[in-house]
């Protein structure tokens, strides 16, 4: 027998199962709406920390450093404009050439009998520097000398005959033909003894060929061919090259947009060249330029000159790369301050100017020309300014400063100073002045953190566990629970 189920029964089972379903629903929206708001807060906090970062410092910028307080004076170092005359330069590289090189041949052929000279010695002109076997062409000599006396004897005998036949022809006792023909082979004996003069010079000069002497005074190089050899007038190699170190030839090359200015300073004198040492500070030595090249290289678009130098102390060497200034001009009575005084920004270049209470001033400047060490001020400073050289890390336009003195250089600190405790505990390192690393002049602690003795000592590992209640390294006492 089947039974219909009761209505009222199955109301209250529907009932139960909505209920639990709306609270699941419920409590699904409320976690995702807290969620919701937790990520809205974390975005916030975000963006806030991002907007403090990109607002300007209270300082107000202008180069000062984030830890500067800008109640506290900038200390700097200070210069005067000076006043002096300020040669121009225009720098160059070149090549140290010899002024004259020669190689010594020989002039004739023969056994090397002797030489004279040795490797690296300085010789001066005409001196013996070789001799070759005179032999051959002393017997030359001497036979030149021998057919030259023959000569003159047969020229004296016929002068004797031509006296006769003149005397003959006179009184009609001879024949004028006969007179005529001897004064003839007088006038022919005559040309023959200069001819045997001629070669008694030639064979005189050949025979002082045997002796190769030095055609200029130089330094003698490593010698070509040793004692005992047979050389040759048509040797390439000679017996030795000769090369002149005093004074000195330096060729050097100068761009081509220098032309007239060199050109310019040249009409009005002699131009003085330096030439510096292996540092590139140094100069060695101080010569004139001696001429100028007729055309600019087209491959390098350069203009070469040539200085000779005296070479006084042979610190020029002939091959050597050197570098070159030529002094075209010099400026009078310029306005000159440190290098380090110049600063350039946007607007060109500047200098920090000390005014009244030591506030500076940014003043714009106009440099004329300038090195490592100074610079000309065309115009922008005088004489009566203050100029800083040294300080810009924290430098601004109107900020005060305090102007220190620049006794000398500082000296580097090439090891960590050594740390010690003091009485209250903590660590500091002696300074060369005798106080504390960390104070100031005024006995004010610089902010640095302080180290523990275990950090002194380089050992690593953990750090130990601050006591409780105790004071933490480097920070404020640990506060009690």
């Amino acid at each position: 027998m089947l039974f219909k189920p009761d209505s009222k029964e199955n109301d209250r089972d529907d009932e139960k199962s909505t209920v639990p379903r709306k609270r699941s629903i419920l409590s699904r929206v409320l976690g995702r709406m807290v969620s919701l708001l937790i990520t809205l807060v974390i975005l916030g906090g975000l963006g806030y920390l991002g907007w403090l970062a990109f607002q300007p410092k209270p300082n107000g910028g202008g180069g000062r450093g984030a830890g500067a307080r800008p109640d506290l004076p900038v200390p700097v170092l200070a210069a005067t404009p000076q006043v002096h005359d300020v040669p121009v330069y225009l720098d160059g590289v070149g090549s140290v050439k010899a002024l004259n090189t020669v190689t010594v041949r020989s002039q004739v052929d023969g056994k090397l009998l002797k030489v004279n000279f040795v490797e690296g010695q300085d010789v001066k002109k005409d001196e013996v520097l070789g001799e070759i076997d005179p032999a051959i062409y002393q017997a030359q000599y001497d036979q030149a000398v021998a057919t030259k006396a023959k000569d003159e004897a047969l020229l004296a005998n016929q002068k004797i005959d031509l006296a006769r036949y003149e005397q003959l022809a006179a009184t009609n006792a001879g024949s004028k033909q006969q007179a005529d023909t001897q004064r003839a082979l007088v006038a022919q004996q005559q040309a023959i003894i200069k001819a045997d003069q001629a070669q008694i010079d030639n064979a005189r000069t050949t025979l002082g060929y045997t002796k190769i002497v030095a055609p200029i005074a130089g330094r003698a190089g490593l010698r070509q061919v040793d004692q005992g050899n047979i050389i040759h007038a048509s040797d390439t190699t000679g017996l030795v090259i000769l090369t002149q170190l005093q004074p000195i030839a330096v060729w050097f090359s100068l761009p081509q947009q220098q032309i007239m200015r060199v050109n310019a300073a040249a009409a009005k004198g002699q131009l003085a060249v330096d030439v510096f040492g292996n540092d590139g500070v140094t100069v060695i030595d101080t010569g004139k330029l001696t001429g100028i090249d007729n055309q600019v290289d087209p491959t390098t678009g350069t203009l070469k000159l040539k200085a000779e130098l005296p070479n006084a102390s042979y610190q020029l060497w002939p091959g050597q790369f050197v570098n070159v200034r030529l002094k075209v001009e010099t400026l009078p009575q310029a306005i000159v301050v440190p290098t380090s005084a110049v600063q350039r920004g946007p607007a060109g270049t500047f200098s920090y100017v000390i005014g009244a209470d030591n506030v500076v001033t940014a003043k714009p400047v106009t440099v004329t020309q300038q090195n490592e060490h100074e610079a000309v001020i065309a115009s922008g400073l005088t004489t009566s300014d203050r100029v800083v050289t040294t300080g810009f890390a924290n430098l601004a336009d109107g900020a005060k400063v305090i102007v220190g003195k620049d006794d000398g250089p500082p000296a580097a600190d090439l090891a960590p100073r050594k740390r010690s405790r003091t009485p209250d505990g903590k660590t500091g390192g002696q300074s060369k002045d005798g106080k504390q690393d960390g104070q100031g002049k005024s006995g004010e602690h610089n902010g640095r953190p302080e180290h523990s003795e275990r950090d002194q000592k380089g050992q690593t590992g953990p750090a130990p566990a601050p006591a409780a209640g105790g004071e933490q390294p480097g920070g404020a006492p640990k506060a009690q629970p």
